[in-house]
């Protein structure tokens, strides 16, 4: 036992001493693969590499026949690659709209309506695709243009357009184009636009795709902000024709362009 003791006490002193210097150097080597994961990044960031392994977004779109909003979610795969999926809500409108106003005494009566419209039509688009690096940022231009392509399911949503009018019997009411179609077209009767949120309860679904392709420039000055102007073009097609306006060719398929402001994340 004291020939243990002596021992411990001979060689512990040595024994504290290698182990202290075999967790310097496990911190020596941890810090130095930091300091090169750091150097690495600083390295591609300077060349303009996007580098993150999410993104989220959201977008406000200005298309050619309406206006849209957006979310999207991508997944870092490559340093030039990302895989994305997203949904667009908006409004489809039709090229021969145009808003009328009724008018007594030069008093406006009623809400601004729009002649000859038979439904609301909104859509909803659920797609994935990819986001290709073409051109990294540069201390020029500071501008990343980035490829976006992919596709998925949409969902036509038809809500009948109500009109606020004097009936034929000389009552006031809410109709729509089906409840008396002579009343609906006479401007005689028409009174303005019913309010916003009638006829939600009859909207009519119709499912359809889409293909999407588009160029993106991210002009953001940090690379973990993703601030973006995209151009992009659509064509969906649905299940049935859609009717918007009255007197009018429906159709079931639409080619659309749109210029999108595009904010969000990366981390």
């Amino acid at each position: 036992m004291k020939k243990i003791i002596i021992y411990l006490l001979f060689f512990a002193p040595f024994l504290s001493t290698a182990q202290s210097t075999d967790k310097k150097e496990i911190r020596k080597e941890k810090a130095a693969r930091e300091d090169a994961r750091i150097k690495k990044m600083q390295k591609d960031a300077e060349q303009g590499a996007l580098i993150f392994n999410k993104q989220s977004a959201f977008s406000i779109s200005l298309r050619s026949d309406g206006y849209g909003f957006g979310y999207e979610h991508g997944k870092y795969k490559k340093i030039n690659k990302t895989n994305l999926w997203w949904f667009t809500f908006g409004e489809r409108k039709h090229p021969k709209e145009e808003k009328l106003m009724q008018q007594a005494s030069g008093f406006q009566v009623g809400n601004p309506y729009i002649y000859g419209k038979e439904n609301n039509f909104y859509f909803l688009n659920i797609g994935f695709g990819k986001q290709l690096l073409l051109g990294s940022k540069s201390a020029k231009n500071g501008i990343a243009v980035s490829a976006n392509y992919g596709g998925g399911v949409t969902l036509g949503m038809l809500k009948p357009y109500y009109l606020d009018v004097i009936t034929q019997a000389g009552t006031r009411d809410n109709i729509k184009y089906e409840d008396d179609p002579a009343t609906f077209l006479d401007p005689n009767y028409i009174l303005g636009s019913a309010s916003f949120g009638k006829g939600f309860n009859e909207i009519k679904y119709v499912p359809g795709v889409f293909a999407k392709g588009a160029l993106r420039f991210d002009y953001g000055r940090f690379n973990d902000i993703v601030s973006a102007l995209e151009v992009s073009v659509s064509g969906e097609y649905y299940t049935q024709k859609m009717p918007i306006m009255l007197l009018n060719k429906e159709k079931n398929f639409f080619v659309t362009g749109s210029i999108s402001l595009i904010f969000g994340s990366r981390r």
